[in-house]
């Protein structure tokens, strides 16, 4: 297995039926809120490091974070900073997966002009006078890669960090079989 390193984990929840984000501005000095701007309200945290967005309808979503743990510690101290300052909030919210974002590099250089015709133009969108890089997308698992000439990849669009690494395999595997991975 190719290692995969994840760099953002996208995740939602709901901390209550809604939130004052007024109150919760006023109460909390790690937030960030200017209405005018934008509807939600910003949380930073330094450890683990992630940013939530907070709604009036009670709903979040965390960003930033690169583990599950990450996640979940993050969601735990905003509940429990929101309990603090006397917000009612659900015991044990669910948290949702919604976006991870993963590097990963295939040990080899590609011709990507090579790889986009192999790939099969209906899976594939490469403008070099655009972009650097070729978007491949999967069809199972679900997600989406940027593949660079030097072996590196992004993969975005799963929700399981399993998901990735087959990806990322199915990939190195076709390109291997295809002799488009030059070691």
């Amino acid at each position: 297995m190719i290692e995969v390193k994840v760099e953002n984990i996208v995740a939602s929840t709901t901390f209550a039926e809604k939130l004052d984000l007024d109150v919760i501005a006023q109460s909390l000095e790690e937030a960030e809120y200017e209405p005018e701007q934008f509807p939600g309200l910003v949380y930073r945290l330094d450890n683990p490091k992630t940013a939530t967005l907070l709604f009036r309808s009670g709903k979040a979503n965390c960003t930033g974070a690169k583990t599950m743990q990450d996640v979940q510690t993050a969601i735990r101290t905003i509940a429990e900073k929101l309990e603090k300052i006397g917000v009612k909030v659900f015991k044990n919210p669910e948290i949702v997966i919604q976006n991870m974002v993963a590097t990963s590099d295939l040990g080899g250089e590609l011709n990507l002009s090579e790889v986009a015709i192999a790939l099969g133009l209906e899976n594939v969108e490469y403008e070099p006078e655009q972009f650097p890089g070729l978007v491949y997308r999967i069809r199972e698992p679900k997600v989406a890669m940027l593949l660079f000439g030097s072996g590196k990849i992004v993969c975005a669009g799963a929700r399981k960090i399993e998901d990735i690494s087959i990806a990322v395999d199915k990939l190195s595997k076709e390109l291997s079989s295809l002799g488009l991975l030059r070691k």
